[in-house]
């Protein structure tokens, strides 16, 4: 058992000089290590200082070439994508309220009057946000022209967790699919769009839709699961008008 001595004790008997004799070494051989591994980390460091450097050097320029990408061509270059796509906007929103549908709906596609088109903004800008918008923009567009390959295509580029843009391109692939009579595409697509976000627009919509094809598909249990829905969450859609006769109908089939 170890026992407390007083600064400046002197170690009288043979047994205390052999103690203190050891616990000196002990000490001795602790430090030496300690120098000995401290050494060696140097030498080290020394021998391999020019690596060290160049990783610190290819860590500093990693990082400031993001900042500088982020900075200097990657918000530079979004922006441009925006203001480059404002005219092909324009020709999109007016054949959605024109009688000329078809023309502008192309136009929105390929441009005019020396502006890029969509399939432009889409491919030159890939990666950037208005790319993405514009994939949405294109398969609507395609959807109009009854390009339904096409629109699928497109819609399915497109990603949003918008409120009504996000479902409205699921539910865009689900009319494209039931045009191409691939009714149980249709239906997938449907009901991603109905549970995509909740609202009293989009929901009901994608809700009826997906029951009028598990209608035509013989899954008169799964249709009518969603009229009642309709009726019952969603009573003051528009879809609920008449959503009765469809639940009868429904009913009748089962």
């Amino acid at each position: 058992m170890a026992t407390y001595k007083k600064r400046g004790y002197k170690p009288k008997t043979k047994e205390e000089k052999e103690d203190a004799i050891e616990q000196h070494s002990t000490t001795a051989e602790v430090f030496n290590t300690l120098d000995d591994k401290a050494g060696k980390a140097e030498e080290w460091a020394i021998k391999n200082q020019k690596y060290i450097m160049g990783a610190v050097g290819i860590i500093a320029v990693l990082v400031l070439g993001y900042l500088g990408y982020n900075k200097f061509v990657s918000e530079p270059k979004a922006s441009e994508a925006m203001n480059e796509m404002f005219k092909a906007q324009q020709y999109f929103d007016q054949a959605v309220n024109s009688t000329a549908k078809d023309s502008l709906f192309t136009l929105a596609l390929n441009g005019g009057e020396g502006k890029f088109g969509m399939l432009d903004i889409a491919k030159e800008y890939s990666g950037t946000p208005a790319a993405n918008l514009a994939n949405y923009y294109a398969g609507m567009s395609y959807l109009n022209l009854k390009d339904y390959k096409n629109a699928i295509k497109y819609l399915s580029d497109f990603s949003s967790n918008d409120e009504l843009l996000g479902p409205i391109a699921k539910g865009g692939i689900g009319d494209a699919f039931v045009q191409l009579n691939q009714l149980d595409d249709a239906l997938s697509y449907y009901e991603k769009a109905s549970s995509m976000k909740t609202n009293t627009y989009t929901t009901p919509m994608y809700l009826f839709k997906a029951a009028s094809v598990a209608m035509k598909l013989g899954k008169t249990q799964k249709a009518l699961d969603n009229y009642k829905r309709i009726k019952e969450e969603y009573p003051n859609s528009s879809e609920a008008s008449n959503i009765e006769t469809f639940i009868g109908k429904a009913e009748a089939s089962l």
